[in-house]
């Protein structure tokens, strides 16, 4: 399991990386397992005009969920999460072969998690919307889940609420490497308007990274630290995630 490059007490950086659309293009296979975990737990396919206007970038998968099946007027969304989180694990693992086929890793994205792994003091997860068995199959796909630290990751499985997930992976990172992480010292670096408003609010620095379906001005606007086009530029992007770095 990666943990921080050189002395444990040199640890100043958590960098929190989102998934979908930063890291990783998985084939557009989101909407699917969805309307299959939905099928699984309910019994029956879900209204197709619902599925397509299902909003789930920057959103939790516990959130994308409980707003699917109240579209469908299915009381008792909460009772239901175990079994959808389940299906949803069940369903993607099923398209593991399918995830390397058509999907791919976004330009630059290796290259950035190994420079980043070979800084003193920095520790690397996750901090996404998808469960974490999820996570690790589509990250897995194209080998990058050898960067990263999954123990101190803030999960869609963590908590439904993005912006908590900030908390969640500072403490986990903090119980297991014995120092501080507050502040600017934890960076996330996403691709929506929903994950810079998740890192401002937990009081952390924000890199947007303009390689999802938001632009550089969006995501400027949206208040991102720093915004990039992608992550093509490894000497960039590691200025932008250790600016400030004490």
């Amino acid at each position: 399991m990666p943990g921080p490059a050189g002395d444990r007490r040199a640890t100043l950086r958590l960098v929190l990386w989102d998934v979908d659309g930063t890291l990783v293009q998985a084939g557009q296979v989101g909407r699917d397992i969805f309307t299959e975990a939905f099928a699984a737990v309910v019994g029956r396919a879900p209204d197709e005009a619902a599925a397509r206007m299902l909003a789930m970038a920057g959103r939790t998968d516990h959130e994308i969920a409980l707003d699917f099946l109240a579209s469908h007027r299915i009381d008792g969304g909460e009772a239901h999460l175990p079994a959808f989180t389940e299906a949803l694990v069940a369903a993607l693992a099923a398209k593991e072969a399918m995830i390397r086929e058509r999907g791919r890793s976004l330009p630059g994205a290796e290259a950035a998690l190994a420079a980043l792994g070979s800084v003193p003091g920095v520790v690397q997860s996750l901090l996404t919307g998808n469960v974490e068995p999820n996570a690790v199959v589509k990250l897995a796909a194209f080998g990058l889940d050898r960067h990263l630290d999954f123990e101190v990751g803030g999960f869609g499985s963590d908590h439904r609420h993005r912006p908590s997930l900030v908390g969640v992976a500072r403490g986990k990172a903090e119980r297991k490497y014995g120092v501080g992480f507050g502040g600017t010292a934890t960076v996330l670096v996403g691709d929506t308007p929903l994950d810079v408003a998740a890192g401002r609010e937990g009081g952390a620095r924000v890199v947007a990274v303009a390689t999802g379906p938001y632009g550089v001005d969006e995501l400027e606007a949206s208040g991102a630290h720093a915004v990039l086009p992608d992550l093509r530029d490894t000497a960039r992007a590691l200025a932008a995630i250790l600016a400030d770095r004490r």
